[in-house]
């Protein structure tokens, strides 16, 4: 009974710091409570008809105030170069997420694989504290890894979309429009992400930037040679004319011919990926497999000298997995 007491006061920690994210989450749901956070109160006006009305302004004001404790705490650690470096990635993830609240979500991440890697490493001391620090990595690194891999899932979406992106931004100039109406048209017909992002720019410069500065702002959120070629033959149009419908047909063309290449040779290097994967991970989950249905067996191997044998597997696997990764990762 012991050995499941440390994962479940560890578990009940982590279903806590959910309800606090929940907690805060919700706090901003409420309309009158944006309006209040926006305006500096103008939204408690409509709140002084009848005590029901009171009651939810008590209500709102509790959650207003743990709104504040967490901005306030955003913007203390959004103020260092790391939290920059963050607020960066979630924005390129497109991830509705405060850094307070991606902290949180680390910290419970971190918490979480600690505890399910002391509950599979229950055999051993020795297999505790190796699962346990491994469960504690994978949680820690876990949200970055989620949001490294929803920026490259975003930036193969906007690649994908740039070449028919560019076409419609050449013809519409064509058509008589300007800059900024192809942006907005783009904006209103193209799908997310670029939808999304050409929204931002036209956002951006009602708000007073030259549209120059707003691909600019572009460009950080989603890097790419790409966007960087059509973004540079935007500013040497503005600056010495020419016929800009023409050179991004060109570019179109281009791209079209890269994205084209760039699907062939993930096609003719799929099997090698694959197989990287399966082979990596095989070893791994078979021997969680076996601590899990039998930790007394798998016990005798975390002792010398036969602690030797998953070690040096492990730097094996690795180097393999590195290996094939660089075999099949062809730029074009």
């Amino acid at each position: 009974m012991e050995q499941f007491l440390v994962p479940a006061l560890v578990a009940l920690g982590v279903l806590g710091l959910f309800a606090i994210i929940a907690k805060l989450s919700l706090g901003g749901s409420n309309i009158q409570g944006r309006l209040t956070s926006f305006v500096g109160g103008a939204g408690k006006v409509a709140e002084e008809k009848s005590d029901d009305k009171k009651g939810e302004k008590k209500q709102f004001s509790l959650g207003l105030g743990e709104t504040q404790i967490a901005a306030r705490v955003d913007k203390a650690v959004a103020q260092g170069t790391f939290g920059k470096n963050v607020q960066r990635k979630l924005a390129q993830a497109d991830l509705k997420l405060t850094l307070f609240e991606f902290m949180l979500a680390k910290v419970s991440m971190t918490i979480a694989g600690a505890a399910v890697g002391l509950f599979i490493g229950r055999g051993g001391p020795v297999e505790s504290v190796v699962f346990g620090l491994s469960g504690i990595a994978i949680g820690f690194l876990g949200p970055d890894l989620f949001v490294k891999f929803r920026i490259a899932k975003r930036l193969k979406a906007f690649g994908d979309q740039l070449s028919d992106t560019l076409s419609l931004l050449a013809n519409s100039l064509r058509s008589g429009y300007s800059m900024l109406q192809s942006i907005d048209l783009v904006a209103r017909e193209a799908q997310d992400p670029i939808g999304a992002e050409f929204k931002r720019i036209v956002r951006e410069v009602g708000l007073g930037l030259t549209i120059q500065d707003a691909l600019a702002n572009l460009y950080r959120r989603m890097p790419s040679d790409d966007l960087d070629l059509m973004i540079t033959a935007i500013n040497i149009q503005y600056e010495v004319g020419g016929n800009l419908a023409q050179i991004l047909d060109s570019i179109s063309h281009t791209i079209r011919e890269r994205v084209r290449i760039k699907g062939e040779m993930q096609t003719l290097t799929a099997q090698g990926r694959v197989s990287g994967y399966i082979i990596t991970s095989l070893p791994i989950l078979i021997g969680i497999a076996v601590t899990l249905i039998n930790p007394e067996y798998m016990s005798s191997l975390w002792v010398f000298p036969w602690i030797i044998m998953p070690i040096c597997g492990g730097i094996l696997v690795f180097s393999g997995f590195m290996i094939i990764r660089k075999i099949v990762n062809i730029e074009v």
